[in-house]
């Protein structure tokens, strides 16, 4: 019964049912933000801004971290990978084709 009712004469306070509730919460791992990765990809391979935005996304990945946010840090985390990847691929491409350019260049 709530506190502010009045309980019927013939019932005891004694007598009431108590419960307690615990919340536990599962402990998750934290999200990855890919920040390292963003950086290099951002120093050493910035095909089409793409490691810039990566490195954006890796920030506000880590800000929502920060915050407690853990879809939104996983959402930017994921975002921040796959232009990581994206630019990964693209620069292996181009990488590949200058040699195959520059050998048939020489030979």
């Amino acid at each position: 019964l709530p506190p502010y009712e009045m309980l019927p004469p013939s019932m005891n306070r004694d007598e009431l049912s108590r419960s307690t509730t615990v919340l536990i919460e599962e402990e998750r791992p934290p999200p990855r933000d890919h920040l390292v990765w963003s950086l290099c990809t951002t120093l050493y391979g910035n095909v089409f801004c793409l490691g810039l935005l990566a490195t954006v996304f890796s920030i506000k990945s880590r800000d929502r971290k920060v915050l407690h946010d853990h879809s939104g840090a996983l959402s930017y985390g994921s975002t921040a990978k796959c232009l990581n990847i994206t630019a990964l691929v693209i620069n292996i491409f181009l990488i590949i084709t200058t040699i195959i350019v520059l050998l048939v260049i020489i030979g």
